[in-house]
This record gives structure tokens, C-alpha cells and sequence, in this order.
């Protein structure tokens, strides 16, 4: 039997499910291997042969060359490409679509990511550091704030149309309650991201490879919680 082309590792994050939702969406064949971080199996030499940076996701094309791909945005850029899905051809709102791929990659992933990281990691290992959650948690309701405006005229972030600046946006913009960040008053972003939550691909990628209700804050799971700050302690020491 043939392998897919894609080969996906990954893991359940915000980034780890961005390209899930574009294979799930673009109904592609792929397999995919669940990268455990309490393992640290993304610092083995076989995965830092794939990704230097020792982060996920990944993906391998067998279709060509075993060619890896490493940067979630490049992923769903490369895969784009070679589906000929989710990003415009005419050079306009091709443009338009990866600018806001990059306002993701640059904006709201960076600064949402050190919300959670000062209270969901360094907090609990004992580097409380109220300036620096108040600059991160301030600056990303900005980005949210950025994105509610430009869906108050249209129903997706590029182009007139869904495509992968949606994919990379949503699964950090859905994780606000993680961050510890309220969404009240972003009536167009909430609208959005019931737009996104009615699509049944994307359902289907938030629970590979495994579910993690707690993002979303629909529980209060302790033991992730504690496992997740441990993982990622900031001690150098571990």
C-alpha cells in the first residue's frame, strides 16, 4: 500500500494544529506522528535533522524528495501550493492573503505566546512577572483589536475568501481564554470565530493529534496544566 505524500509531526498547540485544519480541509491524504514534548522528542537528532530549531510542526513530502518543511506559516504556505488551495493566484490577493499570514506569524502568535508563557509557565515555576504579562496580555487584545476591525467589512481576514491567513489566525485567536484575555467587545472577531468553529475540518483538526479542550477554556484541566509548565520549565537548568 502507498504511503500519502505528507507526513506530519505535530503536536496539540495553537501552531500544531494550523496545518491539520488546511490537510483536514483540503480533504489531502496525510499521516501524521504525535510529537511528545514531555519525551522531548523534538530535540532527538532525527527531528532536528528535519527542524534545526527543534520546534513543531513539520511536515515531510514524500512526493517530493522527502522534501521538509519547518515554520508552521511556510507549512501551510508549501502546502498551498502544492494543492492549489486557500491562497489566491492573482498577485493582489495573493499578497493580501500572506500579509496576514505574516501579521499572525508576527504579531498575534509572538505576543499571545508570552501571554501564556508568563502565566502559564514562568508563573508556576516561580518567575512571577506582572510588567511583562500586562505588556504581552495588552498588546495582543491590540492585535485582537487589529483583527476585529478588519472583519467588520468581511466575513475573512484576505482576499474576500478563506484561506490560509484564516487557518493561521484562528487557532490563537480561539485560545484567548488560555491567555487569559477577554474578547468582549470584538464583536466582528467573535462573529469570525463562529465562522470558523461551524466548519466541520476544523472541528475535526482541533482534536488531532488529540483534543485539548483546556485552550478553549471549556475545563480545568490541573494535571496539563502542571505537566505543560514543567515541560517548558524556565529553569536552565532542566
Amino acid at each position: 500500500m502507498s504511503q500519502p505524500d505528507i507526513h506530519l509531526y505535530t503536536a496539540a498547540t495553537m501552531n500544531g494544529y494550523k496545518p491539520v485544519i488546511f490537510l483536514e480541509e483540503a480533504v489531502a491524504a496525510y499521516d501524521v506522528t504525535a510529537v511528545d514534548f514531555s519525551k522531548e522528542d523534538q530535540k532527538t537528532p532525527d527531528y532536528l535533522a528535519l527542524n534545526p530549531n527543534g520546534r513543531i510542526p513539520v511536515i515531510v513530502d514524500r512526493g517530493n524528495d522527502d522534501f521538509a518543511v519547518f515554520e508552521s506559516g511556510a507549512i501551510l504556505w508549501y502546502l498551498a501550493e502544492k494543492y492549489d488551495r486557500f491562497l489566491p493566484i492573482a498577485p493582489k490577493e495573493k499578497s493580501e492573503t500572506l500579509q496576514w499570514l505574516m501579521f499572525q506569524m508576527a504579531g498575534v502568535g509572538p505576543m499571545m505566546g508570552q501571554a501564556m508563557y508568563f502565566q502559564r509557565i514562568a508563573a508556576p515555576n516561580g518567575h512571577n512577572e506582572p510588567f511583562s504579562i500586562d505588556r504581552y496580555k495588552s498588546e495582543t487584545r491590540r492585535l485582537l483589536g487589529v483583527l476585529n476591525t478588519r472583519l467588520e467589512t468581511q466575513d475573512w481576514l484576505a482576499a474576500g475568501q478563506y484561506t490560509i491567513a484564516d487557518m493561521a489566525t484562528f487557532p490563537w485567536a480561539r485560545a484567548h481564554s488560555f491567555a487569559n484575555l477577554s474578547i468582549d467587545g470584538l464583536d466582528h472577531l467573535q462573529a469570525w470565530l463562529e465562522r470558523m468553529d461551524a466548519r466541520p475540518a476544523v472541528q475535526r483538526a482541533l482534536t488531532i493529534p488529540e483534543a485539548r479542550p483546556i485552550y478553549w477554556g471549556s475545563d480545568q484541566d490541573a494535571a496539563f496544566l502542571a505537566q505543560n509548565a514543567a515541560n517548558f520549565s524556565p529553569d536552565p537548568k532542566t
